[in-house]
């Protein structure tokens, strides 16, 4: 698992999506059909922290890399989540460069960053430090979110910042924040992506969305996005429930 981050900063297509469920089950049943990651989703699901390394485990049962996408900009949520093992970190709301500065800081060993060495998981729980501190700043995958419309006006001057791998585009807030949502919205919202993934381009940095469906995929991905969030376990659950309690109730008003 320690090629993912050089996956991403090549620009690879990669596909994983969100985990909402706070169960290492539905991680590992997820884990089982091999997407290229897993996403575990801190900062909206009903996620403790304690229960965050549980969930990493059940991705690693797979070898599918887990990253974690932290409540907010705390360096003590980003130390948790890779001390329990997480291959990356996903910081929401990412609006400046000193925040997107910190975000590194706070993923990053000195001399690059700040993080507090602690004999985690992920370092053997203290078995393997060493090892773990020569690889960690090589590895690790630190993806910053924009989706308000001061990220958007920021977005030259956040790109910019050394030390962050990807930036991923949250639509949902985006559209929010610059007032575009729905259908009369999207021709706003499509350039504001586009406008993102072009200063991520340019600057060198790879480029992430999240996606409810694959629908258009192949759309931003020849747009340069080449790493996809594709909807959640829970969207997933209730769309597959639905389709077939729709097929059985159809079958069995035509029999």
């Amino acid at each position: 698992m320690d090629d993912f981050r050089t996956k991403c900063l090549e620009r690879a297509l990669l596909v994983g999506t969100f985990s909402a469920i706070p169960h290492p089950v539905a991680v590992e049943v997820m884990a089982q059909s091999q997407p290229d990651f897993i996403c575990i989703d801190w900062e909206h699901a009903q996620i403790g922290r304690e229960r965050i390394e549980d969930l990493v485990r059940a991705a690693d049962v797979h070898s599918v890399t887990a990253m974690v996408r932290v409540p907010g900009h705390a360096p003590e949520a980003i130390a948790a989540v890779l001390d329990a093992g997480a291959g990356g970190i996903l910081v929401p709301r990412v609006s400046t460069a000193e925040q997107a500065r910190a975000a590194v800081s706070a993923t990053r060993y000195p001399p690059i960053g700040s993080r507090g060495v602690g004999p985690g998981r992920a370092a053997g729980y203290g078995y393997r430090i060493p090892d773990y501190l020569a690889k960690a700043n090589e590895t690790l995958l630190l993806a910053i979110q924009v989706e308000t419309a001061e990220g958007l006006a920021n977005i030259d001057e956040i790109v910019a910042v050394e030390g962050v791998d990807l930036i991923f585009i949250g639509p949902g807030d985006l559209s929010v924040s610059i007032d575009a949502m729905g259908p009369a919205g999207k021709d706003k919202l499509d350039r504001a992506i586009a406008t993102i993934t072009s200063a991520a381009l340019h600057a060198g940095r790879a480029v992430g969305i999240f996606r409810p469906s694959p629908a258009d995929v192949g759309r931003w991905r020849r747009a340069g996005i080449s790493f996809f969030v594709l909807a959640s376990d829970t969207m997933f659950l209730g769309a597959a429930v639905l389709d077939s309690l729709d097929a059985a109730r159809k079958a069995g008003s035509s029999s």
